[in-house]
Formats: C-alpha cells, structure tokens, sequence
C-alpha cells in the first residue's frame, strides 16, 4: 500500500471509504436535508463560528472563486496578501472579475509581515476587502493570521481567508479572529475525498454580499441560504462525498478539535526534527512552518525530483514536489488528515535510503 504523503488529496479512513458505497438517495429528500443539517451544524462547531456556512460541491479553487464574486464588484481595491503559488491564485481570480488587485508579496518561505500588512492598508484608504492564505502549501509556510486579522479590522476591511489547508487541522477561530468568509477543502484535513468546498460568511459579508456587483450563478450565497432553510443545495451535490464527509465530521468530534490541533502540532514538529536529523535544510522559515506540510529544500547534490521518483518507485512513498519558481528547488511532505506519527517514521526510514540514490552527500 502506498504512503500518500501529498497535502491533499489525503488518504481516508476505512469507515470513509466504506461510507461512499451507499446507494444514491434522493438530494432533495428528507434523508438528505437531514444529513445536510447535520454536517452544517458539525462543521460550525469545528470552524469556531456561529456565522453561515454553505457545502458547495466544487474544488478549493470554486470556494475561492465563490469569496471573491458574492462579496465584490468590478472596480473594488483589493489588498492580495500573497506568500506563495495560492495566495498568487488568489489573486488572479479577483483580477478575473475586475477588481483591482494591489499585491502585497513576501519572499517565498516566509510569513507576511503583519506591519507591512498595516502600511498597505493606511496608505490605500479605499480598499474595500483583503485576501490572506492563511496556511500556503506551496511553500509549508503559515501565516499569523490573528494578527493580520487585528490590523485588518483595525481598519475595516473584509477578511477574506484561503483556509483550505488548515481549517480542521490547524486553529482557526472564525468568529474569534473576525474572518468574513472562510473556504475550505474536503480533500485536506477533512478526510474526504476532493469535490467539496466549505464557506462560512459572516454578518458583514453578507452587507457586501447585498450590494456585490461581479456575475455569479452556480457560486452564490443567497441561492445557497434559500435552498439550506429547505435542507437542500441549489445544484446536485456530489452525494457520496457528503456521504464521506458525514462520517469523517463524526470522526472529528469525538477526537476533538483541541486534540486534532495538538496531533498536527506533534506531528509537524516530529517531521521537521527527522528532516533536520537527515541532513537537509528546511524551506519554510521555521518560526513559521506549517503544521500541515513540510517543505525540505535542495542541497548538498540532492536532485528533488529523483528523489521524488524514486520515493515512488521504490518506495511507494508519494511526495510533493515543488510548484512554479519551486520546481525543482523543493520537495514537499505532507502531514494532514488522517495521519499518524508512524507514517511520518515510514516517509523517514525511505529517504534514509533513498537520499543517497538521488545524488545527497550530507547526512
């Protein structure tokens, strides 16, 4: 069996495997309007947030697409907090609907600098809303979000947060750091398979959201709210990964939140102590690494993608490898979701191998 040690899709438990062989039911009857309540009110508890919240059938990306279009019109400011590929992605598709996008960039591999965050917001009065991500895979790099959340309210503005990879892994208190609307992944540290995004709106989102002019139709909140009152989605979900995503919640509840942040916690620590312990260098500046995924950088001849390669083959170990300007630069662990310290020993005793065979001399 393969070690899938991506950050996302992650591997699933057996009872959420086994939850997808159901038969279809009926997505506009009462069997369906009832699990649908059910994981709303489950997904509420692990956000942190009393605000809505919506399952809308589509990748990360949809969810993110869905932040930007209910809540913004052509012609609105707005602040890109970038550290990273998705906080770039982010971005552009705000640009795609017409806003206009002033980019706030930090060097790959470190945090944003929330003064930095402050400056841009005093010096450009008129921005209306601004975008963080709060945990960038790309570059195993967490941002302080309370923080970057203080000074944005501070002045006002719509937080809209990329969440996608720490929500349900990493803290995240939605109503506590006044984040306006939050998306996340089902393929993450939920569990689940891909193919669900979950959004929570809050109260001034939803002011926005009544006076938002860019063009929506399958992503909008107010056809979402009216269809949950009636414990339906507006479009055809996809049901087995509701199916999925109902037992994987449960799953979640009985661990507990507190336990589920304190495992990643151990668990990212444990892994970047092995990588350090090997010999190799660590990409994310560490003050700020990421509890979900660890980012390893090339060094002394070590050639990332024969590493990765030969993880794969010969050691049915998959990683992640680095993405645009990190092509090559990088190799990536993943550590979110169902996982457990003894799958990041079995990723470790394989590089102790394999290291060698793709061109390392340190260690």
């Amino acid at each position: 069996m393969e070690n899938l040690r991506i950050p996302g899709p992650t591997p699933l438990p057996e009872e959420v495997l086994q939850s997808m062989t159901k038969q279809m039911i009926n997505h506009r009857g009462p069997e369906f309007g009832q699990m649908l309540n059910e994981i709303t009110g489950e997904l509420k508890q692990l956000f942190q947030t009393k605000a809505d919240i919506f399952l809308l059938t589509g990748s990360g990306t949809g969810g993110l697409e869905t932040a930007i279009v209910n809540v913004l019109s052509p012609g609105d400011k707005v602040l890109s907090v970038s550290i990273g590929v998705f906080g770039e992605r982010f971005a552009t598709i705000a640009q795609q609907f017409g806003a206009q996008v002033l980019p706030l960039r930090f060097e790959w591999g470190k945090a944003a600098d929330p003064d930095a965050v402050r400056q841009a917001l005093s010096s450009e009065p008129e921005i209306k809303s601004v975008l963080v991500t709060h945990n960038e895979t790309s570059t195993g790099v967490t941002n302080d979000l309370a923080a970057i959340s203080s000074i944005v309210k501070e002045f006002d503005k719509l937080l809209l947060v990329d969440a996608i990879s720490s929500l349900g892994s990493i803290n995240m208190p939605v109503d506590d750091w006044h984040i306006d609307v939050a998306v996340t992944g089902s393929q993450k540290g939920w569990m689940v398979p891909p193919g669900l995004a979950m959004v929570s709106v809050s109260e001034a989102a939803w002011q926005a959201h009544s006076v938002a002019k860019m063009p929506r139709f399958y992503w909008d909140f107010s056809k979402a709210r009216s269809y949950l009152e009636k414990g339906q989605t507006p479009w055809t979900p996809a049901v087995s990964i509701v199916f999925a995503l109902a037992v994987a919640l449960k799953m979640m509840l009985k661990e507990g939140l507190p336990n589920i942040i304190g495992r990643h916690a151990r668990i990212g620590q444990l892994t970047r102590d092995s990588v350090k312990s090997l010999g190799l260098p660590l990409f994310a500046d560490e003050k700020h690494a990421s509890n979900t995924v660890t980012s390893v950088a090339a060094a002394n001849g070590l050639d990332t993608k024969k590493l990765v390669k030969i993880m794969r083959e010969e050691y049915h170990t998959i990683l992640g490898g680095g993405q645009q300007r990190l092509d090559g630069q990088i190799f990536r662990i993943g550590h979110l979701g169902w996982v457990a310290e003894a799958d990041i020993e079995a990723v470790v005793s394989a590089l102790r191998s394999a290291l060698p065979k793709a061109g390392f001399r340190g260690g």
